[in-house]
């Protein structure tokens, strides 16, 4: 499923890092999943999990002109609580997931020294409540500070 084209830079709003290259775009789906009550807001604390949906799973590129998945540019998982993943590579068990499939998001670490404003870089371990099949990755391509 591919993902709406989001901006660059991401606000101070706790939102997914957008994943854009020229030529190629990726960015998240952030809409809520069908049948969650409520999607808790991701994990501020290292070692705090939280509960939420899978809204969207793909690539982490897209055809800048159609729109088409780019295979093998990476994985790429956003959540119904605006929380998103992204892998230069193929994580299988990501390809695995479906949107809708109930998930457990622990945040694992958080970058230093950041300039104010740039929240990028931080790392969570998600659990696939479904298939009972973990992943653990940045909510960036780039960590705070970088491109």
């Amino acid at each position: 499923m591919a993902f709406p084209a989001r901006r660059l830079h991401r606000p101070a709003l706790r939102r997914p890092a957008a994943f854009g290259l020229p030529g190629a775009a990726l960015a998240l789906g952030l809409a809520g999943a069908a049948g969650l009550a409520q999607a808790q807001d991701m994990p501020t604390q290292i070692g705090k999990c939280v509960e939420t949906t899978i809204a969207h799973v793909g690539t982490r590129l897209l055809d800048g002109r159609t729109g088409a998945p780019i295979p093998g540019s990476g994985s790429a998982v956003a959540f119904a609580n605006h929380g998103a993943q992204v892998s230069y590579e193929e994580v299988p068990e990501i390809t695995r997931s479906r949107a809708g499939d109930p998930v457990r998001l622990c945040l694992v670490s958080v970058p230093r020294n950041c300039p104010p404003g740039d929240d990028r870089g931080r790392v969570y371990r998600t659990t696939n409540l479904r298939t009972h099949e973990s992943w653990t990755l940045p909510d960036s391509q780039h960590s705070c500070g970088g491109a």
